[in-house]
């Protein structure tokens, strides 16, 4: 299982080596160093590039999210493995479904791998399942498929104002697409899986061994982002004891590096391999 941690753009070093990287599309539209950096881990080590569409930070920031073509031209440019297709949390799944059609054809054409996230309506489960499951029916368009860390507590209504729920949500989710069998047709087909981010803290690692054999890679800003701002994690159930630190991430941040980001790296680096290899 490839761990794929964030970084601000000033220490973008410290996930220097690893196999896997998921890079954000609103950083390569705007970062030249950014670019830079992933050109040559992909020289270097001959990485997997997940290139995301940044759909969670257009929906935290109320923005529209990037439309085909754009998309196709910064995955040239990053030269990306994979590119995330667009994806509308809390939307009908026939959104998402739709731009998959339309779109994975296409960035195939091009010699991308696809990357899908399954989306669905806010406060119906079913309907985000029906998108789940028509990725797993489409081997031939979707090579890999992305568990949001938005569409889960969107689904059972708890993204907001109720942490425990939400960070159980997403486990509830794993637990209904294995009772579907969608998780056996995902494997049976040779596509992979992806956890989009964290919730209210790093054990849910630990939480998801049940579908170690499931989960191909992860993503978080978590490790760095609350180790810029000199904290850890901790010995409560979750990890973080109030639950996801919520100020949003700022790559351009100027925090310096300290101890504490490295902690936070190995305590999630830790629990993948005791929990998930």
């Amino acid at each position: 299982m490839d761990y794929c941690h964030i970084s601000p753009t000033n220490h973008l070093s410290i996930t220097g080596g690893r196999k896997c990287h998921l890079v954000l599309a609103h950083l390569i539209e705007k970062d030249e160093k950014y670019v830079e950096y992933y050109l040559k881990q992909k020289k270097k080590y001959n990485c997997t590039l997940i290139m995301d569409n940044s759909a969670f930070e257009m929906y935290k920031q109320n923005k529209p999210m990037f439309e085909t073509n754009k998309l196709l031209d910064m995955a040239r440019k990053i030269n990306a493995d994979y590119i995330v297709l667009s994806d509308y949390p809390g939307e009908n799944c026939f959104e998402t479904i739709e731009a998959a059609n339309a779109t994975a054809p296409l960035y195939k054409g091009y010699g991308f791998k696809t990357f899908m996230v399954p989306q669905g309506t806010k406060g119906d489960i079913d309907d985000l399942i029906y998108s789940f499951r028509w990725a797993a029916n489409n081997p031939e368009l979707i090579d890999y498929i992305g568990v949001s860390i938005l569409s889960a507590p969107l689904a059972f209504n708890v993204e907001s104002n109720n942490k425990l729920q939400r960070f159980v949500s997403r486990l509830k989710l794993m637990y209904k697409l294995k009772e579907f069998l969608i998780l056996d047709k995902i494997k049976d087909n040779e596509q992979k899986i992806h956890l989009l981010g964290m919730v209210d803290g790093p054990n849910e690692i630990m939480y998801m061994n049940p579908f170690k054999d499931y989960i191909d890679s992860w993503d978080s800003s978590a490790a760095v982002w609350l180790g810029l701002h000199d904290r850890t994690f901790d010995s409560s159930p979750t990890g973080l004891i109030d639950g996801k630190f919520e100020k949003e991430v700022d790559f351009d941040s100027t925090l310096p590096y300290n101890k504490k980001v490295k902690l936070n790296m190995e305590y999630i680096d830790t629990l993948c391999e005791t929990y998930l290899e």
